[in-house]
């Protein structure tokens, strides 16, 4: 079985990309703090690669900024590349399945106050004095 489940903070805005077929891919670096504190007193961090497909990665590119916190079920995938040196290195990213917003909107996009309509009260009623209630 291969399965991660990660909820975290975006390091950066989404790329998006294209893949020469057209379908869309959103690349994500997410933090994730630790549960323990180091020895200096001070709460860690991982950091990890997040590769959204399709329909998902436009959502991801259109509604997440740096910052954004996210809950990610995915899973791990490992390749490895020669560096400019010839060194083989090993990476492992997560692929994910679903990516939930957890953040709210920002300001810039929620209803200001004033702009915010207010309930209608229904037509025929009248207010109750307390005095007038049976109980």
């Amino acid at each position: 079985m291969n399965k991660v489940i990660l909820v975290g903070n975006l390091t950066r805005d989404p790329e998006l990309s294209t893949t020469s077929s057209g379908i869309s891919l959103c690349r994500l670096s997410v933090a994730v703090q630790r549960r323990y504190l180091n020895a200096e007193g001070v709460r860690g961090a991982d950091f990890f690669n997040v590769s959204v497909w399709r329909n998902q990665a436009e959502n991801c590119h259109k509604y997440l900024r740096k910052g954004s916190k996210v809950g990610i079920v995915g899973t791990l995938q490992s390749r490895s590349y020669e560096d400019k040196d010839g060194v083989r290195r090993y990476v492992i990213d997560i692929i994910a399945d679903d990516v939930e917003f957890l953040s709210s909107r920002p300001a810039s996009e929620e209803p200001s106050e004033a702009v915010e309509e207010q309930p209608k009260k229904p037509a025929g009623l009248r207010p109750v004095e307390d005095d007038d209630l049976p109980f």
